[in-house]
């Protein structure tokens, strides 16, 4: 068995064994008024919310002592807490003797992580064809909802396993065996996670690329992978603007066949509200309608069982030198983490609708639209759109069609509904919301109790998550109803998680600190290595801090032994010797009235090393003053110090974001220095106007 280090309870829990400690959880901590769930508005005073008794009751997770009855578990006997969750899970065979093993320290030979080796699964299996058989055929899977309002459908379990059971024999027909890579490019129709699926019942690696990414990241991926098949569509529709995606794939197909990788086939989707057949360009030989070939296969396809430890998918994510690094998930441990994550972090029941806003081109969208829903029997609504089309009140009206109960979504989004005023939210009932789930990059305290206090009507908890693509899923998250949340704190870590945030030197910090986010040990969704670059995995994740995977992170702990994430550490502005986080200065300029939104990067500065150059959005109607701009500097000034104070206000309409909601930085830092014949690729940006419109404004 793997050995961990310092197994000693004291070590481990030593950040939330306090909790146990403070009565109801909470306790008088000094000068904090405690709120109680559904009973008065979250004010900028009160720094904790407590559950309603109501939900901690029904919670899988009731109270502090429980979970850290749970989570002493999950540290001291790591192999049998997970083991006992892996169990209620199909394996065809059990896993040999050892759970797991691990090493996570450059300095003792390579980085290696391996769970349930030897348990022969199936995620696919797992997903569909166990809960049919336990019952579930005729419960909804999948609600879609198009991007035009009276566009909808949905799956039952039965329904899907046909519809990815047809999609696995056209593919094992077209030559895909056990182990080739596929491309997905397309968008959020029901369509994307079948294709996963499928992939998934066959023991073929998915590749899920953005539909929206340009054709050169979409060769780059191609030529790094070599698939068998492109699966696509011809078109789609977001809001009012159609994206021709099979141009693009054509494109990289091109180039690609010119560079010596052809790909023989390219399945393509008729997404007939964006584009007909006729409009289609065409590829004789090499494309193939999905409507044409996929409905003549039969609705059943036998499950390729495969070990724990073979590769699940690849997902591509930015490196900082711009070559996408190939994140690679295994199938058994990813499978019992998300299943396992998404259980506890939502609490979900069997009667909850689940809704994610996130695209299946991201991490996202395959743990938490796909995956960990489906794992656990749930209904998981997939929205093809935008979420201000046709106006700001989309969400609202899609929660209230379907009775959501779950939903979970970005802080960039939050931010922007909630620029776009409260009634578009109040008009909605709500009423069937009971959680609610920020992902992404940290959520700034007054997006945080907005969207309590207005869009969950001062009684949802939030579960502010933190996690990665490489994680797999979450790690440090609240559990609904388990302990008091505070605005903007991830809280504490999910079972089996050891965060440690050290210095630069690599020590462990103790107490109330910041410094660098580590994770000490493995834990089941792990990412395996970076496709064909098991060195970069190492030198990118493992080298900085030996011993501890390192998340890239800047994390600090408060008293209580709460987590507050403080960006990417590449994200921290080192000001005359002051280490700033881009988060906390965007959240000082985001707490005053006039201002939507923020985003902060570092540029030189001949005096202080780094300074700070601020894009700010104003609040809908509200003009661009020098006296606003004072009076911006002056509340960074007044809530971190003046050491914090932007050197610059750049006024924005708006910033330029990809179509998840993620701020493109890079692009904003390139503004900041000038660096204008350096943009790069601004093709995955929703609108890429956006930047002109900043470039224009850099003087005002």
């Amino acid at each position: 068995m793997a050995t961990r280090k310092n197994l000693t309870t004291t070590n481990h829990l030593r950040h939330v064994e306090s909790m146990a400690t403070l009565p109801s959880g909470a306790g008088k901590i000094s000068e904090l008024n405690a709120v109680i769930l559904g009973e008065s508005l979250a004010s900028e005073e009160d720094d904790l919310i407590l559950p309603s008794p109501d939900f901690s009751q029904q919670a899988y997770v009731p109270s502090p002592q429980k979970y850290l009855e749970m989570y002493k578990r999950s540290i001291q006997d790591t192999a049998g807490f997970w083991s006992d969750i892996a169990l209620e899970f199909y394996w065809k065979e059990k896993w040999g003797q050892q759970v797991y093993s691990e090493n996570l320290d450059v300095t003792k030979g390579n980085i290696n992580i391996q769970w349930f080796k030897g348990g022969i699964t199936n995620i696919c299996y797992n997903c569909l064809d166990k809960n049919i058989d336990s019952g579930n055929g005729d419960k909804i899977a999948i609600h879609w909802e198009g991007n035009e309002p009276d566009l909808d459908g949905s799956l039952t379990y039965r329904q899907l396993l046909e519809r990815v059971c047809q999609l696995a024999n056209f593919l094992k027909d077209n030559g895909v065996k056990k182990g080739d890579t596929v491309i997905i490019y397309l968008p959020m129709l029901m369509e994307l996670p079948i294709a996963m699926l499928a992939c998934a019942r066959i023991g073929a690696v998915h590749s899920v690329v953005f539909a929206g990414y340009s054709a050169e990241s979409l060769l780059q991926r191609i030529m790094d992978c070599k698939p068998k098949i492109v699966v696509t569509c011809n078109a789609v529709r977001r809001g009012n603007k159609i994206i021709n995606l099979k141009d693009i794939v054509d494109a990289a197909l091109s180039e690609s066949s010119q560079n010596g990788i052809s790909v023989d086939s390219c399945l393509t989707y008729e997404n007939e509200s964006a584009m007909k057949k006729e409009a289609t360009k065409w590829q004789k030989g090499r494309d193939v309608w999905w409507q044409d070939v996929v409905p003549k296969y039969a609705t059943k396809c036998d499950v390729e069982w495969v070990d724990a430890e073979d590769p699940l998918f690849l997902l591509y994510t930015s490196g900082s030198t711009g070559k996408p690094k190939g994140v690679l998930h295994t199938t058994g441990g990813y499978m019992i983490y998300t299943a396992t994550t998404f259980k506890y972090a939502f609490d979900y029941k069997e009667s909850d609708i689940y809704w994610c806003t996130a695209d299946c081109g991201w991490i996202t969208g395959h743990s938490y639209v796909t995956y960990g829903p489906l794992l656990n029997g749930a209904t998981t609504v997939v929205y093809e759109g935008v979420p201000n089309y046709p106006d700001s009140g989309r969400c609202w009206d899609i929660v209230d069609k379907y009775k959501v109960t779950i939903f979970y979504t970005a802080p960039t989004l939050v931010r922007s509904l909630m620029r776009d005023g409260n009634e578009y939210v109040t008009r909605y009932s709500r009423k069937s919301l009971r959680v609610l789930g920020s992902v992404g990059e940290p959520i700034n305290p007054s997006a945080w109790r907005w969207f309590f206090n207005v869009v969950g009507d001062s009684r949802c908890p939030i579960s502010d998550t933190w996690w990665q693509t490489e994680t797999g899923g979450f790690m440090i998250t609240p559990l609904p109803g388990a302990w008091p949340l505070k605005p903007g704190s991830a809280t504490f870590p999910f079972f089996g998680v050891q965060p440690v945030i050290v210095d630069e030197k690599g020590n462990e910090i103790e107490g109330e600190c910041s410094g660098y986010l580590c994770v000490k040990s493995s834990w089941p969704g792990a990412f395996r290595t970076l496709y064909g670059d098991h060195e970069r995995y190492e030198t990118t994740y493992f080298r900085a801090f030996p011993g501890y995977y390192f998340s890239g992170d800047g994390c600090s702990r408060d008293k209580d032994g709460y987590h507050w994430l403080t960006g990417r550490v590449d994200d921290v502005i080192n000001v005359s010797g002051h280490r700033i986080g881009t988060t906390e200065v965007e959240s000082a300029l985001v707490s005053h009235p006039h201002c939507a939104e923020a985003a902060v990067v570092g540029v030189e500065h001949e005096v202080k090393g780094q300074g700070i150059y601020a894009f700010v959005t104003l609040v809908e109607g509200v003009p661009y003053s020098q006296d606003l701009r004072k009076s911006l500097v002056l509340v960074v000034r007044n809530q971190i110090g003046a050491f914090a104070a932007p050197d610059k206000i750049h006024w924005a309409p708006s910033l330029p974001k990809t179509r998840s909601g993620k701020i493109m930085r890079r692009i904003l830092r390139k503004i900041a220095s000038r660096q204008l014949d350096e943009l790069g690729d601004t093709s995955t940006l929703a609108d890429p106007s956006v930047v002109d419109q900043l470039i224009a404004l850099a003087d005002s």
